[in-house]
């Protein structure tokens, strides 16, 4: 018995004239994603990638748990294959068991694509469940709420039938967007603004800031295994690690402390317009949240944003910390966002931050220490590293 994969396409299926060039970002995404597994196909039919083993030691179970993660891919099945005749479908329900064997109800959703096969979808879905009730007689019908639902896919080019079905991401394939630069900071926020754009199709890159001796080498450790931990979704990450001693230490000796979060704020973003111009990136993306903080009410992002040179994403501006939580949990950052190594937006931070800041007195402050100099200096010091999927590193002992 032949076991391959579907994928179905989400949004791409809507891309009209576009679409083929996203279908060829997503199977490239898959096979870069699975290459590690075993020998396998691709294949392409009916708004499904077909994912074929082509070698026995290709792992089908462990293919499943990583295309479920790849953005562009709206349900995932693992199917057994079979021409296209009934009787052999019928034959072979013992595929079945380890689905249905401990469940109590089930139905069956029948989809013939193929409308040469002689019974109809309504046909298929009777004569297959009285099967189903024949093989496994402790089950009964559930049509609403089935702890197991059994489907039968009649396509072109064969009978696909499966009792797994899993959601996938959703979204984008990464590539199809273009790519930004990601704001991470150690906390809970900013990795799940990362997945959330890569979700809509952007490459993720990262861009962090240090601040020796005040912030620790484990802080900056901390942030390089988010970058780890984001690559199981947005695939391989550069990750820009950026000296900010000297600009935090000019900002506490030269202006009001009421000011010092906004601006800098704004000094990390004048960096990052460097590097995404520099590096080709047309976007940087932050984990802001409003209101969550002084510096995120709406006339501190108006102060940040007037330092901008390009379009700041901001994807959990309108969620709670509840909500962000919740997926940081789902992708598994969320433990690495709470270890207890504190990054340099905790340097010098002020008693009585001013929240409704006007933007000619943080100009006016600015003015006063001209950051212009160092922000060029920050940006050359600033280092590369590279972090690839499916490469782990110990962190921390």
């Amino acid at each position: 018995m032949k076991e391959i994969i579907l994928a179905k396409y989400g949004e791409i299926a809507l891309k009209g004239d576009n679409r083929r060039t996203f279908e060829d970002i997503l199977v490239k995404n898959i096979k870069r994603r699975l290459a590690h597994l075993g020998k396998f196909s691709c294949g392409r039919r009916q708004s499904t990638i077909y994912i074929e083993p082509n070698s026995e030691d290709f792992d089908i179970s462990t293919a499943v748990d990583e295309v479920k993660k790849i953005f562009g891919i709206s349900a995932i099945q693992r199917c057994a294959v079979f021409q296209k005749d009934f009787g052999a479908v019928v034959e072979n329900l013992g595929y079945l068991d380890g689905a249905l064997s401990n469940a109590k109800t089930f139905k069956v959703e029948a989809k013939r694509s193929d409308k040469a096969f002689p019974m109809k979808s309504p046909d298929i879905q009777q004569s297959l469940g009285d099967a189903v009730l024949d093989k496994f007689p402790h089950l009964k019908v559930d049509v609403h709420e089935p702890e197991v639902t059994v489907r039968l896919e009649i396509r072109d080019n064969g009978a696909y039938l499966s009792a797994m079905r899993i959601t996938g991401q959703g979204g984008l394939p990464v590539g199809s967007s273009g790519k930004a630069l990601l704001m991470l900071s150690g906390g809970i926020d900013s990795p799940v603004a990362g997945y959330m754009m890569a979700k809509r199709g952007l490459i993720v890159d990262c861009i962090h800031y240090v601040s020796p001796p005040y912030t620790s080498d484990r802080a900056r450790l901390k942030v390089e295994k988010l970058c780890e931990e984001l690559t199981e979704y947005c695939g391989d990450i550069r990750f820009f690690c950026v000296p900010f001693t000297e600009i935090q230490e000019k900002l506490r000796d030269n202006c009001p402390e009421e000011f010092f979060t906004v601006i800098m704020r704004r000094m990390m973003i004048k960096i990052a317009n460097k590097i995404c111009r520099k590096e080709g990136y047309g976007a940087v993306i932050t984990g802001e949240s409003l209101a969550q903080v002084a510096s995120q009410t709406l006339a501190a992002i108006e102060c940040t944003n007037a330092a901008a040179e390009f379009p700041v994403f901001r994807p959990v501006i309108g969620m709670d910390k509840t909500e962000i939580t919740e997926i940081s949990r789902r992708i598994g950052t969320f433990e690495t966002s709470i270890m207890p190594y504190e990054d340099c937006c905790t340097v010098f931070t002020p008693k009585h931050p001013r929240t409704k800041p006007r933007l000619s007195d943080i100009i006016a402050a600015e003015n006063n220490a001209d950051f212009d100099k160092m922000v060029i200096e920050a940006v050359e010091k600033t280092t590369v590293k590279r972090f690839k999927f499916g490469e782990r590193t110990v962190f921390f002992d």
